[in-house]
C-alpha cells in the first residue's frame, strides 16, 4: 500500500509564513488570544448552520410556502461549503492565511445581509449560499494553529477548534429556536452579522498576514473549478438517489456526471505544473486513506447519531415514544456536551501519544459503540449509554485526530490542500451514510431499526480497517 512516489509532509511543528519567518511562534497569552480569534471565526459558521435549522419552518411559512420549500436554505450553504473549503483552502497558500480568512468572512457577511433583507424565498437561499462559503474557517484555523503555535500546543488548540464542529453542547440550536419564535428568524442573521464582524476584527488584528514559505507557482483554478463540479455532482447524486431512487435516468445522468467530472478533475491535475493537488499525493498513503477514513466514519456514525437513533426515539409503535424535544435532549446534547469538553483532551493527547493512535483508538471505540447500540437497540438506556458515549471517542478523539492529520499529511508544496478536501468529505459522508440506511430506518420497524444500525456498524468497520493505512505524520512512529 505504499505510495509510487514519496510525500514531503509538513512537520507538526509550525511551518511559518513569509511574514513571520524567523520570529518566534505564538506563546502564552499571544496563543490564547490566537486561539479565541480562530474560535470566534469558527463559530460564525456553526452559529449560521445550527440555529437556522429549528428555524426552518418558519422561514417557510413566512414566504407564505409549505415546510418542505425551505429545504434549500440548508442544502445550498452546506453545498456551498463543499465547495469553498477546497478552493479557498488551497488559494490561501497563495493569497495568506489572513487574507483568505477575511475573504469568506466578507462573503459570509454580505450573504447575512442578504438573508436579513431577503423579500424571497430565492433570495434567502442566495445568501445562504453566500454564508455557506465561511465552512472554509475551519480548514483554515487549523492551518493557522499549525503555522503558529509550538507542536505541543497544536493538539489541544485543533481539539478546541473541532469541539465547535458539532454547535455549542446542543444549546445553539435550542436559542436559535427560541429567538425565531420570539423575535423573528432574521434576528439570528443579525446575531451571526455581529458576531463576523467581530471575528474579522479580531483576525485583522491578531493573525499574521504573509504568504506561507515554501508554495510555489499560482492557483489552479482549472483543478479548482473541475472539483467543484465534482462536488456538485456527487452532492446532487447523493440526494437525488434517495429521493428517486437510484436506477431512475435522472440519477444515472447524475452519476455519470460524477464519474465524468472526477476523471476530468483527475486528467487536468496530471497535466498542472502546480495543480491543486498531485495525482501521485492522492495515490499516497498520507492522502488517500485520510478521506477514505473521514467519508467512512461520517457515514458510519453520523447516521447512527443523527438519523437512526432520532427515529428510533420518536417512534411511539417500535421504539422509544419519545418527543421531540425529549429525544434532543437524551440523545443528542449529551454526546454533544461531551464532545465539547473531549476534543481538547483528544488533542492533548494526540501530541504526546501520538495522531495515529489517537486516530485508532477514536475510530476503533466509535465502532463498539455502534455495535452497543446495534446489539442493545431495543434498550432505551443501552442507546442512550452508546451514543453519549460517542461524544468521547467520536465527537472527541476522531474528529480532533483526523482534522489534526489533515494538516500533518498535506503535502508541503500545497499545506491546504488536505484540509480542504477532507472537510468536503464530512458533507459527503454524512450525507452517504443518511442514504445507505434510509430504506432501512424508514420502515419503523423494531428489525427496520436494527438493520439501519448494523450497517452503520459495517461501515465504520470499513472506516477501522482504512484507518490502519493512515501514514503517520514526520517524527512519529506508529
Amino acid at each position: 500500500m505504499n505510495s509510487p512516489t514519496p510525500v514531503t509532509t509538513s512537520p507538526p511543528a509550525a511551518a511559518g509564513t513569509e511574514a513571520n519567518a524567523g520570529q518566534p511562534q505564538f506563546a502564552g497569552r499571544r496563543a490564547a488570544l490566537l486561539i479565541s480569534t480562530l474560535l470566534l471565526g469558527v463559530l460564525s459558521f456553526q452559529l449560521n448552520a445550527s440555529m437556522v435549522t429549528p428555524a426552518l419552518p418558519q422561514i417557510a411559512a413566512s414566504f407564505g410556502l409549505s415546510a418542505d420549500s425551505a429545504a434549500p436554505v440548508q442544502s445550498m450553504f452546506f453545498l456551498a461549503g463543499a465547495i469553498a473549503g477546497p478552493v479557498i483552502g488551497r488559494w490561501s497558500d497563495f493569497i495568506g492565511r489572513r487574507a483568505a480568512l477575511l475573504l469568506v468572512l466578507g462573503i459570509m457577511g454580505a450573504g447575512t445581509l442578504l438573508c436579513i433583507a431577503a423579500p424571497t424565498l430565492p433570495a434567502l437561499i442566495a445568501g445562504r449560499f453566500l454564508q455557506g462559503v465561511s465552512s472554509a474557517v475551519f480548514a483554515l484555523a487549523y492551518i493557522v494553529l499549525s503555522e503558529n503555535l509550538h507542536a505541543r500546543l497544536f493538539g489541544t488548540s485543533v481539539g478546541i477548534i473541532a469541539a465547535i464542529n458539532g454547535g455549542i453542547g446542543g444549546v445553539d440550536g435550542y436559542v436559535g429556536g427560541l429567538m425565531a419564535e420570539t423575535l423573528g428568524f432574521r434576528s439570528i442573521f443579525v446575531v451571526v452579522l455581529v458576531l463576523t464582524a467581530v471575528a474579522a476584527g479580531c483576525i485583522l488584528k491578531i493573525v499574521p498576514k504573509g504568504r506561507p514559505r515554501g508554495v510555489r507557482g499560482a492557483m489552479d483554478w482549472w483543478g479548482a473549478g473541475s472539483l467543484s463540479v465534482f462536488l456538485v455532482f456527487i452532492t446532487y447524486f447523493v440526494s437525488g438517489g434517495s429521493a428517486a431512487g437510484w436506477t431512475v435516468p435522472s440519477t444515472l445522468g447524475l452519476l455519470a456526471g460524477t464519474v465524468a467530472s472526477f476523471a476530468a478533475f483527475w486528467m487536468i491535475e496530471k497535466k498542472r505544473s502546480h495543480p491543486l493537488i498531485a495525482v501521485h499525493h492522492l495515490r499516497s498513503r498520507q492522502v488517500w486513506p485520510v478521506i477514505a477514513t473521514t467519508v467512512l466514519t461520517l457515514a458510519g456514525i453520523f447516521a447512527v447519531i443523527n438519523f437512526t437513533v432520532v427515529l428510533l426515539s420518536q417512534d411511539i409503535h417500535h421504539g422509544f415514544g419519545l418527543s421531540a424535544s425529549v429525544s434532543a435532549l437524551l440523545f443528542l446534547t449529551p454526546a454533544a456536551l461531551i464532545g465539547v469538553f473531549a476534543a481538547p483532551l483528544a488533542g492533548w493527547l494526540a501530541d504526546r501519544r501520538g495522531w495515529i493512535k489517537t486516530l485508532r483508538a477514536g475510530t476503533g471505540l466509535s465502532l463498539a459503540c455502534a455495535i452497543a447500540a446495534a446489539t442493545f437497540s431495543d434498550n432505551q438506556v443501552a442507546v442512550m449509554i452508546a451514543v453519549a458515549s460517542l461524544g468521547i471517542f467520536y465527537n472527541g478523539f476522531f474528529l480532533t485526530a483526523i482534522n489534526g492529520l489533515s494538516v500533518l499529511l498535506s503535502p508541503k508544496e500545497a499545506p491546504a490542500a488536505l484540509p480542504g478536501i477532507n472537510g468536503a468529505s464530512f458533507g459527503i459522508g454524512a450525507s452517504l451514510g443518511v442514504v445507505i440506511v434510509a430504506p432501512f430506518a424508514a420502515q419503523a420497524t423494531s428489525a427496520g431499526y436494527a438493520t439501519a444500525l448494523w450497517i452503520s456498524v459495517a461501515i465504520t468497520a470499513a472506516a477501522f480497517i482504512v484507518s490502519l493505512f493512515v501514514a503517520a505524520p514526520k517524527g512519529e512512529s506508529l
